[in-house]
């Protein structure tokens, strides 16, 4: 599951503390991902990356493991880059993203290229570590509105989204039909479709306890934690007391569950060891349910909608280039090259991430018909994108979250709390 962390950023880049598997980057998977897999190479190994040709300069795109089968085909792009190009880029896959990212910048010697999450990007752009990208990026325009806006802070484009994830509904077919029950498209199917299908042995729907999945339910009811300015917090408010309490509800009858009340580690876990016959997650769980559970039969749709409709969110990392780049120009080539219609859908033709131009969506979906209910969230998707100094915040949420799933908080005491935290932290 994703947990984001903020820390109030200093006068400096050391105060940058990036996480990974943050909603990464809609390409993480945590099933997959195998640390002693990931080892990153000294860039001073002649075998780690090529050497740069006479008129060309070494470029390093520093980034997070995915799966071993995507980051062969990450390097095989840059492979192609570098028999195009003068320069020669590699990539560089690093266990520890977050301490190592963090040593680079706070010691003037940042990588060429490096992912950045979008709930990162005001805390970048405050502590002066990272270039725009405005004018820099070949057809930006090309790029989903709720990705751009994901990178775009202060009316500055930073940084081209690399693909993303959203999240959907997914199923277990046989229990749905087995109970004749069809996929739930609207709140009060899904609260009917999870008592229908609790039983002493499954829980009808398994959900983080967080705000990376309540949230949505908040977009679709209406609110929000903060106004689209972040001026205001407005997480207590009648339609976002109507999400929570429609979601404690499910706990407190027992039709739904987090991972760990079930004795899983997440939630998709819990799914494909068929506990529950429902979950919400992401495009990663495709590769997890592949590797790890192969024989269970189940599907996806789009989140059920709420009272003011549909609501997700768009999980996605940038490609940066550091304000201090030693190579600017050919960064941004890299790049170019990376987020290129061509190279995106090579990318990602053949795994669950999406593609971040909206142009490749038909191509996309030749490869990957049945995931397109996540591509069909894409039109309205919210970043997950906050001010700098906001963790507090989303701590004091997350507890409360937790608190209501466990029953012994009451919505309109946890919204009230966020309030109340979060508002000297907007006008600081």
């Amino acid at each position: 599951m994703f947990i984001h962390r903020r820390l109030r950023p200093l006068a400096g880049a050391a105060a940058i503390v990036m996480l990974a598997a943050a909603c990464n980057g809609g390409d993480f998977d945590p099933a997959e991902t195998d640390v002693e897999d990931t080892v990153a190479p000294d860039p001073n190994d002649d075998d780690a990356a090529p050497p740069p040709d006479e008129d060309g300069v070494e470029l390093q795109l520093m980034g997070f493991a995915s799966s071993p089968a995507e980051d062969q085909q990450l390097s095989a792009i840059i492979e192609d880059y570098n028999e195009e190009s003068p320069n020669s880029a590699f990539f560089n896959p690093v266990p520890e993203y977050d301490t190592t990212l963090q040593a680079a910048l706070a010691g003037g010697e940042p990588p060429d290229v490096f992912y950045v999450d979008s709930n990162r990007i005001p805390d970048f752009v405050s502590a002066g570590v990272l270039a725009s990208a405005e004018g820099e990026i070949t057809d930006e325009g090309d790029f989903y509105p709720a990705l751009r806006e994901a990178f775009t802070y202060e009316d500055t484009f930073w940084c081209p989204p690399k693909d993303f994830s959203t999240l959907a509904l997914q199923y277990n077919v046989s229990m749905l039909e087995d109970a004749g029950v069809e996929p739930p498209t609207t709140w009060e199917e899904l609260a009917a479709a999870a008592e229908e299908l609790t039983t002493d042995d499954t829980v009808g729907l398994v959900l983080g306890a967080e705000y990376p999945r309540w949230g949505a339910f908040m977009f679709q009811a209406g609110g929000g934690v903060t106004d689209e300015d972040f001026t205001q917090m407005t997480a207590d408010t009648p339609e976002n007391r109507e999400a929570f309490e429609f979601l404690g509800q499910l706990y407190a009858d027992g039709y739904a569950a987090t991972a760990t009340d079930i004795d899983a580690g997440w939630p998709g876990e819990a799914f494909g060891l068929e506990r529950a016959a429902m979950t919400i997650e992401g495009n990663w769980i495709v590769g997890a349910m592949e590797n790890e559970f192969p024989d269970v039969d189940w599907d996806t749709v789009e989140l059920p909608e709420g009272p003011e409709g549909p609501g997700t969110f768009a999980f996605t990392v940038c490609y940066g280039v550091a304000a201090n780049a030693a190579n600017p120009e050919a960064s941004w080539d890299l790049v170019n090259f990376l987020v290129s219609p061509e190279r995106q859908l090579e990318f990602t033709e053949n795994f669950p991430v999406m593609p971040s131009r909206e142009q490749l969506a038909d191509d996309w979906l030749e490869s990957n018909p049945d995931l397109e209910p996540y591509l069909q969230g894409a039109d309205y998707a919210r970043p997950f994108q906050f001010v700098p100094g906001f963790q507090g915040v989303l701590d004091t949420l997350n507890d409360g979250i937790q608190g209501i799933a466990s029953g012994n908080r009451t919505a309109e005491d946890v919204l009230s709390a966020v309030d109340e935290v979060g508002q000297p932290v907007l006008e600081d």
